[in-house]
């Protein structure tokens, strides 16, 4: 079964860390959603009504105005017509989570919000230009709860500015006392053209050491064990029941359909995107162009996208399925890679799995790039 994603690239203002593609500016809107029910009639159908699952990501999806988010569920619903929908989420920031806003989204079929969080710390949010407090945070928690959504995720960011050992205890512990049934939490990544980039290529900041990075990973997963959590993803955990099916199908390599500025499509055989160009989008949109580009990928590149997204998992690689896709020759190359990792404890192999042990997932770029080709 296939995924439907869709990017809503506005924000109320820009976060320090961000480096996905969004805008403060809003006085596009409308166009957009034009521009996105026009995309959807196009390429929805190309996948023949085989969504399970649905995700509003941004950006800041909660932001929309209700009406235009009601115009594109119902054109979602009248487009696509998904009968099979078990998971349909939205991304959405505590400042802008009210009874009235819960109420709606349940009515439109949202069964799920995944929340924007980041830190229990107001001095910490204030660092990274958010705009909630924890207060806020743990208020919208409870109106979710009170206006019947209980599939709530909260996301989490370590190693940040003003950030020391103590505070991210306090943050992560604030998270599991809730019990929501999953949680991200996110490693700090100082990306070009952030606000934190800027400031940390200038001195102003400095990125935490690898000592008190591994002490609050460390931290996180027994703890995370400690309250119940399935630590099925390098940065993400979730209570029995309750993993993300859409992020999920991306790791298994299923296909998936991406709506929107900068978004990423997958067949099950090519690779597409949306070029970030939000301007470009509406008006080609507008005129009736799909401006989607194929990405030209080698047998190699595939390859490597296939281990890449089957290692972020604890299941790890199927060495079954990956020998059926890449050959027995393949496969006793990769295992051959793996071995200085196996034998120092990075990696597992079992008769039917290849894996990043937890304790190394922090490490898992390194493991990576020496075992894709």
């Amino acid at each position: 079964m296939a995924g439907l994603y869709i990017h809503i690239p506005f924000c109320h203002s820009k976060c320090s860390y961000c480096d996905f593609f969004s805008t403060p500016r809003l006085d596009s809107v409308e166009k957009y959603i034009n521009a996105l029910i026009f995309e959807l009639k196009i390429r929805g159908p190309q996948f023949h009504n085989t969504f399970s699952s649905i995700y509003i990501g941004g950006g800041t999806p909660s932001i929309l105005p209700i009406h235009l988010l009601e115009r594109l569920i119902i054109s979602i619903n009248t487009i696509i017509k998904p009968c099979n929908i078990i998971e349909f989420t939205i991304e959405a920031n505590p400042e802008d989570i009210t009874a009235h806003w819960v109420k709606t989204v349940k009515n439109f079929g949202i069964n799920r919000v995944s929340l924007g969080i980041q830190s229990f710390n107001n001095i910490e949010l204030k660092y990274i230009n958010r705009r909630h407090s924890a207060e806020t945070a743990l208020n919208a928690i409870n109106v979710l709860r009170e206006n019947g959504i209980n599939n709530i995720s909260g996301d989490l960011i370590f190693g940040l500015p003003k950030q020391d050992l103590n505070s991210w205890k306090y943050s992560l512990n604030c998270m599991l006392n809730l019990r929501l049934p999953h949680f991200s939490a996110y490693l700090l990544s100082y990306e070009k053209g952030t606000g934190l980039y800027t400031q940390l290529i200038s001195g102003k900041i400095e990125e935490a050491t690898e000592d008190l990075v591994t002490q609050m990973y460390s931290y996180l997963i027994s703890q995370a064990k400690r309250y119940g959590y399935e630590h099925y993803e390098i940065s993400n955990f979730a209570q029995p029941g309750f993993q993300a099916i859409h992020n999920s199908n991306y790791w298994k390599g299923l296909p998936y359909l991406g709506l929107g500025v900068s978004a990423h499509s997958f067949d099950g055989k090519a690779r597409s995107f949306n070029p970030s160009n939000l301007k470009n989008y509406i008006t080609e949109l507008s005129k009736g162009n799909c401006i989607h580009v194929i990405e030209d990928e080698t047998a190699e590149e595939l390859h490597n996208d296939y281990i890449i997204v089957a290692l972020r998992t604890s299941q790890g690689i199927n060495l079954e399925t990956y020998k059926s896709k890449f050959g027995t020759a393949t496969l006793n190359e990769l295992i051959k890679l793996s071995e200085p990792h196996i034998d120092k404890g990075n990696m597992q192999l079992t008769q039917t799995h290849l894996s990043i042990s937890e304790k190394a997932m922090l490490i898992s770029d390194r493991i990576m790039l020496d075992v894709i080709k």
